[in-house]
């Protein structure tokens, strides 16, 4: 059969792509291999570590109060259960439920800008989108190959909570494990290569968390270069330079959390051009090649859910239609689902000197939000970065709930507001996000000498 469109991967930029393929009434075949229907985020990825990251905060604050000992295997089945309940709701539902949509399984082959094979089977199709996600990358560690190490997609599938753990990468995915594992009873280890943890964030916020996170015993290991990986008995040993002098560093488990690398289909290149990372390059349109568009993590960075499910649904209509959507990266909120939670949207600090931006930043502690200290979590802090006349280019968010307070500040930057609309703005009180209007009087007033209410 011939289609108008054939989308190689299942996640969430193959989804949204086939759902806007299905609101166009466009015949699509949907292929799918490796993980189950919905990809990474559902599977392996977002869900099911921020379910863990829920249970892991529920003991860690009744500890506060009783003696418990988690039961990971008990956790981790009823994991499973959630997860597998969302896939069939959220991806089987919703396929069966797609009209024009076929779906096929196996690994998809680029034969031309036309044709996929699948297990053996040729299709056609008038355009093809690759949403083949993306893949934990190994790093070139000297011994890597010769130990059982895990990734995210192994570590959710433990049956049995390790003793200890050694985590490498110190970015969001490393530092939101080492939170799980620490919280269910592990001893962990975290080796970041960098300065800090969490690069891309603002430095103070990331030394906060930082430092909260070694309250709870996580060892927190910065500058830490790993050089060799290599069994100790039952476990694993892992040699490395920090700060220049050599230090070894043992574990049951080591776990590998050191980015991911996109998937191509066998094939496409010879379609398409790829970066220095391996990501598949596109224009503004998603545009990949002649007749080929690609969307989600095998385009590269920024590999974020959202984001892929945006580029599927442009990437299926510049495929299927005359318009012209294009992608806009310059509002894009992410998060570390930490607790505390750690999230941002628009320029950081140095963002915007880099840019010769004259700004202003101020940063104001929790502790001064009412509800903060109300509910009894009053850690972190708020950052705003402001244009000299007043406009909010950046938010940066650590505290409670920080991950549903940033789409405020997604807004305020998507309408362009000044620091004084968001004064002018009511809130309601006592509220978490009455931290971001705090932020905005910082910088007209001397916010430690302010009433719970004033305007």
């Amino acid at each position: 059969m011939r289609y108008r469109l054939a989308i190689i991967g299942a996640g969430a930029a193959g989804f949204a792509a086939a759902i806007k393929a299905n609101e166009l009434e466009a015949e699509t075949l949907l292929v799918n291999s490796g993980l189950p229907l919905g990809g990474t985020c559902v599977n392996v990825g977002c869900m099911p570590t921020k379910h863990l990251l829920g249970v892991a905060e529920a003991l860690h604050r009744a500890k506060r109060y009783c003696s418990l000992k988690a039961d990971f295997g008990r956790i981790m089945r009823e994991k499973e259960r959630v997860i597998s309940e969302l896939r069939e709701e959220k991806y089987e539902k919703v396929l069966s439920s797609l009209s024009f949509v076929d779906f096929a399984r196996g690994r998809a082959r680029v034969e031309d800008e036309h044709t996929l094979s699948v297990e053996g089977e040729r299709h056609r199709a008038e355009k093809i989108i690759i949403a083949t996600g993306a893949s934990p990358a190994v790093p070139p560690v000297e011994g890597i190959s010769g130990v059982d190490y895990l990734t995210n997609i192994s570590a959710l599938a433990l049956e049995a909570l390790p003793e200890s753990l050694l985590i490498l990468g110190g970015g969001p995915q490393g530092v939101e494990f080492a939170q799980i594992f620490a919280r269910l009873g592990a001893e962990v280890t975290l080796l970041n290569r960098g300065e800090r943890i969490l690069r891309r964030e603002e430095p103070e916020l990331a030394r906060m968390l930082q430092g909260y996170l070694e309250e709870e015993g996580i060892e927190v290991v910065n500058a830490a270069d790993a050089v060799r990986v290599e069994k100790k008995g039952s476990g694993v040993e892992v040699k490395a330079q920090v700060e220049g002098e050599p230090r070894s560093f043992s574990a049951e488990k080591l776990l590998l959390a050191t980015g991911r690398k996109p998937n191509v289909p066998k094939g496409a290149e010879r379609y398409i051009k790829l970066g220095r990372r391996g990501e598949v390059l596109v224009d503004k349109y998603m545009r990949a090649g002649k007749n080929i568009f690609a969307a989600g993590d095998a385009t590269g960075e920024p590999m974020l859910e959202t984001v892929a499910a945006r580029e599927g649904m442009v990437a299926a209509t510049n495929a299927l239609s005359q318009e012209k959507l294009e992608m806009d990266y310059s509002l894009v909120p992410h998060a570390v689902f930490t607790s505390p939670a750690l999230a941002g949207v628009g320029m950081t600090d140095e963002q915007a000197l880099a840019r010769g931006i004259r700004c202003r930043c101020n940063t104001v502690p929790l502790s001064l939000v009412p509800r903060a200290r109300a509910s009894g979590e009053a850690r972190g802090a708020v950052k705003m970065v402001v244009e000299e006349g007043g406009k909010i280019l950046g938010v940066h968010v650590l505290g409670d709930r920080a991950d549903d307070i940033i789409h405020e500040a997604v807004m305020i930057l998507k309408n362009r507001m000044s620091v004084d609309d968001v004064i002018e703005t009511l809130h309601v009180f006592p509220t978490l996000s009455e931290a971001v209007k705090l932020a905005a009087q910082s910088f007209r007033r001397d916010i430690t000498r302010m009433s719970c209410c004033v305007e």
